[in-house]
């Protein structure tokens, strides 16, 4: 069996392809959500079959996220999350599910409003598990209702527009 021996001069050139792949499956985590936050009302979406088990665990060891009315899980602040004490917290939180939630640590983009779309603006780069997090959460608090009423306009006006379409090429 013969094994390729790594060339360090063509690292970098690695290095990106491995950066854009998983740029793609962060883009398609995030369509395959907005989709399902389209589909099926929010407080009713089930994500992992830990979402209990992770929704009590942020309320425990995020009290400042359970505060009514919610701010802080509505709007992430990316500051607080990436602090030397935020990165440190969420540390632990996240190896609690190492051996739990499959690709616990992999990339995924979420919205830091929960009341806008994914946007280029309204986007940041955290785990599986932090994403898992957040949204569990969202959900669970009515935070996603708006965002379900946002995704179900737009496939309705997308739908409209393909039907437009279909019946002006039908007429040329």
């Amino acid at each position: 069996m013969a094994t390729q021996q790594f060339d360090p001069n063509n690292a970098q050139n690695l290095v990106e392809r491995i950066v854009s792949r998983f740029a793609v499956k962060a883009v398609e985590h995030a369509q395959t959500y907005w989709n399902l936050l389209e589909k099926i009302p929010p407080r009713e979406l089930k994500l992992t079959k830990f979402d209990d088990e992770i929704f009590e665990h942020v309320m425990k060891d995020f009290p400042e996220l359970a505060e009514e009315p919610y701010d802080k899980v509505t709007k992430i602040d990316e500051e607080w999350m990436k602090s030397k004490e935020g990165k440190e917290r969420w540390r632990q939180f996240i190896q609690a599910y190492e051996k739990k939630v499959k690709d616990y640590n992999f990339g995924s983009l979420i919205r830091t409003d929960a009341r806008e779309e994914y946007a280029e603006l309204n986007t940041i780069f955290v785990t599986r598990i932090q994403f898992y997090a957040y949204e569990i959460c969202r959900n669970r608090l009515g935070l996603n209702d708006r965002a379900h009423e946002i995704a179900k306009e737009e496939a309705a006006k997308e739908r409209l527009e393909k039907e437009a379409a279909k019946k002006k090429k039908k007429a040329t």
